[in-house]
């Protein structure tokens, strides 16, 4: 199995990276957080990989640390959860905000990501609330999403944005705390528009 990849970034795709590796070009598929802190065109970048083998396909995942590999290693072992999903739900939010949600059993807050309904959510915190590690990580980085940042997010998808692109922005909107939701979004509008 491929562990991982070191390389340089030679194009983004909305999600995946396609990868330099000396000569030989992959294409990795990553979640939207993955994305986003890996860089942009030219960068190196170090992914720790998943690789699943279909009859027709090799398709290789990766991902910027080992706290979004493990849970979507552990969120394939869901019955119809496949990785298209896997990764929508590590778009969605940061690993420590998906492991309290599947703990707090916040099948609302699960269900709210592309792909995921009412009755995976509640398929995923049925098989994993026993099975979530020992020791969960923390919320990291920019920290988790609220509830603004979250519509924020919907908003620009909806104006075409990719999440990577959309996450990216509103997390280079600095002190968003007191501002409301169209605030956010304008800045962020801003900030996508110079870019």
């Amino acid at each position: 199995m491929i562990a991982g990849v070191r390389g340089l970034i030679v194009a983004q795709e909305p999600a995946a990276l396609i990868i330099d590796l000396h000569g030989f070009l992959i294409r990795v598929l990553t979640s939207g957080r993955t994305a986003s802190a890996a860089g942009i065109v030219g960068d190196r970048v170090s992914l720790l990989t998943h690789l699943v083998v279909r009859e027709d396909a090799l398709t290789l995942y990766g991902f910027i640390d080992q706290d979004e590999l493990d849970l979507f290693q552990l969120l394939l072992t869901v019955s119809g959860v496949g990785p298209r999903v896997a990764l929508n739900l590590l778009s969605f939010d940061e690993p420590a905000v998906i492991y309290a949600a599947i703990s707090d059993e916040d099948v609302k807050l699960l269900s709210r990501t592309p792909g995921i309904g009412k009755k995976i959510a509640e398929q995923i915190v049925f098989h994993l609330k026993r099975r979530l590690p020992e020791t969960i990580p923390t919320a990291g980085g920019s920290g988790p999403l609220d509830t603004a940042d979250r519509e924020a997010l919907a908003a620009l998808e909806a104006l075409g944005y990719t999440l990577t692109e959309a996450r990216g922005a509103l997390n280079a909107v600095q002190t968003r705390d007191g501002l409301t939701i169209e605030e956010r979004v304008f800045q962020a509008l801003q900030r996508l528009g110079n870019t």
